[in-house]
């Protein structure tokens, strides 16, 4: 494929010192004297068909301007040799720091090298920038984390998240995907069948690790904000499950950190829903300019913080769009926070000279919690959260008074408890919610936290029956206007299915209204702006569809079995990339399962199916992935079976019994 001033090499053999020959798509701008820098993108999600349409809607638009884009599959991706070993490893790392110094040694490279991603390729842009590979000059990392423990899909201020199954599910159907004949020619069964058998057991993996151990720590660059040395520009969306990354890295790393929160899901900016957009392609493009090519264009002046101001969106089956409006800050920090409390009629208030004297039961339904959405949502239906007056039934909750004035807020609100506990192990869920006029509730935040981990994540200290403790609970950032004739609804539940696992016991909590407190971070020190939309309102290429998709969430109440169902059908349907040919489909199923009344009835299966085809050539695989539970362990399976023209391949199954570790 070729352009007026750039082509794109569709495979190039990277050859690594042990060997190991990584697949990179090439996107080359025209060759200057002195060279042109390159940005990398480091994934293990396949160049050839799972980014291929963000990657084409991108770096073309990179090379134009002057910029290579060298878009890698890690180790035992794609077209990659060898097999993965985990999530950000220190091969992996390792990997992209050889990736970078081959980069940086090409004859037509300028010696200077970016590293972006949005989501596994934004978390290794920072780790990878932290080990200082000296030819690394900048970073733009998208939907990520700093703290891989309480800021990931796998547990939250030590709550287990349902997130880290659905994702080893994923993964383990990502690895089971065959390389692609036209590009490793007849190695791809050998190398399809080496990667079968070497595959990681993720979540066996993954539930080794219940507390914040070294596991977690390595690869957390908030462990050492000081020891990262180049400038990272940090962006998110706040109807993302990774919504705190930039106000962390900025707080981190006031000199070197730049962030931008949009109203986005978990997508790139420049075709991210809700709109409004942003327009990624110059964003990055001035980015990469002044980093890699020492260009005068000011980005270092760029505000500190952007964030779009949500002014009240309605939840709803799909969010096209939230109203609202852009802040700039150019230091960020809270200055005032604005507290309230439950008064003695149980009303959220700011006047707290008669407040509550009386404590409260919470005790809500294991199936509290169904209008969550997704931890990071990547259409804005019903994997969104709902209208919360779902949960609000299983909860216990306290209301403002009809708001004369506006309370605009940006930050992480804190909550303030004192509770107690008939178990030793329990959970706390609290979520901020915008109640409009006609008695809809928006979600605006939400925390939880394993009452175990209530003084830190590493060593965590069950609960002892009837003893009062104070907690504080930090929920997830948030930019929002609570408008006029609005009220502001603080909601408690002691379970939030199926975001959070429950815990062994079924829980009864006591409350003590007299020292509850909201506070919230008041919107301070900044000017309205506006933020460039992209000028291209569809940019993502269109591939030919030969088999529409489908995509279904549902919940089900079994009331005579006593037994709450929710369900996920996505199927990508059937299409064909129009340069390379190649046919793909992938097929998830989940369905979570869990009686009302009992935490041990919690059940979990994901299937998944992938396909790859052409005329003469086609592969399936079939992923399996269970979880339940006893009052001790986590149980867990996972099956894989291989289909080659018709035929099976490979089949394994492999089943883990794992202590629950005070969770």
């Amino acid at each position: 494929m070729t352009n007026m001033n750039f082509r794109v090499i569709e495979n190039e053999w990277i050859v690594l010192k042990d060997g190991t020959r990584l697949a990179a798509r090439v996107w080359m701008p025209e060759t200057v004297p002195g060279g042109v820098p390159a940005v990398l993108e480091f994934l293990p999600y396949r160049k050839r068909n799972g980014t291929a349409p963000r990657d084409e809607s991108t770096y073309p638009v990179f090379a134009a301007a002057g910029i290579a884009g060298v878009r890698v599959d890690i180790r035992g991706c794609g077209e990659s040799d060898g097999v993965i070993d985990g999530e950000y490893t220190e091969r992996e790392l390792a990997d992209a720091v050889e990736v970078i110094e081959w980069i940086a040694a090409q004859d037509w490279s300028n010696g200077n090298v970016g590293m972006m991603g949005i989501s596994w390729g934004g978390f290794n842009a920072l780790q990878v920038a932290a080990l200082k590979p000296p030819a690394l000059k900048a970073v733009i990392s998208l939907s990520s984390t700093v703290d891989r423990y309480n800021d990931d899909i796998h547990y939250k201020n030590g709550a287990h998240l349902s997130a880290q199954l659905s994702w080893a599910a994923t993964m383990s159907a990502f690895q089971s995907r065959s390389p692609d004949p036209d590009l490793v020619g007849e190695r791809w069964r050998e190398m399809w069948l080496e990667r079968l058998e070497g595959e990681p057991f993720f979540m066996e993996e993954w539930l080794s690790h219940q507390r914040r151990d070294d596991f977690w720590r390595r690869g957390s660059i908030c462990e050492d904000f000081d020891g990262f040395s180049v400038p990272a520009l940090v962006i998110a969306g706040w109807a993302d499950g990774y919504r705190n990354t930039p106000l962390k890295a900025v707080s981190g790393m006031p000199e070197l950190a730049w962030g931008l929160i949009g109203p986005w899901i978990h997508k790139y900016p420049h075709f991210a829903s809700p709109k409004p957009r942003a327009d990624f392609h110059a964003e990055a493009i001035s980015w990469w300019r002044r980093w890699l090519c020492a260009e005068d264009n000011k980005a270092e002046n760029t505000p500190r913080l952007r964030a779009y101001i949500l002014d009240g969106p309605r939840p709803g089956r799909r969010r096209e769009a939230d109203p609202g409006y852009w802040v700039a800050m150019d230091k960020w920090g809270v200055r005032d926070m604005l507290t309230f409390s439950v008064d003695a009629s149980g009303r959220l208030t700011r006047d707290n000279s008669s407040p509550a004297e009386r404590k409260a039961l919470l005790h809500s339904p294991q199936d509290t919690g169904t209008a969550a959405g997704e931890f990071f949502p990547v259409k804005p239906d019903s994997e969104m959260a709902g209208d919360q007056r779902v949960d609000d039934a299983g909860s216990l909750t306290f209301d403002s008074v009809v708001l004369a004035e506006e309370c605009v807020v940006l930050g992480q609100p804190l909550v303030k408890l004192s509770l107690s506990s008939d178990t030793d192990l329990a959970n706390i869920v609290v979520r901020l919610v915008d109640l409009h006029a006609d008695g809809s509730a928006t979600r605006v935040s939400y925390g939880v936290l394993n009452l175990a981990h209530r003084k830190g994540n590493a060593e965590p200290q069950p609960m002892k029956p009837g003893e009062t403790v104070a907690v504080e609970l930090v929920l997830d950032a948030c930019g929002y206007r609570f408008a006029p004739g609005h009220r502001l609804r603080l909601s408690l539940s002691s379970a939030y299915w199926p975001t959070i696992l429950p815990p062994p016991c079924d829980a009864v909590l006591v409350i003590d209204l007299s020292a509850l407190q909201l506070q919230l971070p008041l919107l301070g020190g900044h000017r309205r702006i506006e933020v460039p939309q992209p000028p291209d309102p569809d940019p993502l290429p269109r591939y030919e569809v030969l088999t529409e998709g489908l995509s279904a969430r549902s919940v089900e109440r079994d009331l005579q079995q006593g037994v709450t169902h929710y369900r996920v059908h996505e199927d990508t349907g059937l299409s064909r990339h129009p340069e390379t040919g190649l046919c793909t489909r992938d097929i998830r199923r989940e369905v979570w399962s869990i009686a009302p009344d009992d935490p041990l009835s919690l059940a979990a299966e994901i299937h998944w199916t992938c396909a790859a085809q052409r005329t003469d050539w086609r592969t399936e695989s079939h992923c399996t992935t269970r979880l339940s539970c006893t009052a001790t362990e986590w149980v867990i399976s996972e099956r894989v079976e291989a289909v080659a023209d018709g035929h099976k391949v490979f089949e394994r199954e492999r089943n883990a019994r794992i202590s629950r570790d005070q969770m």
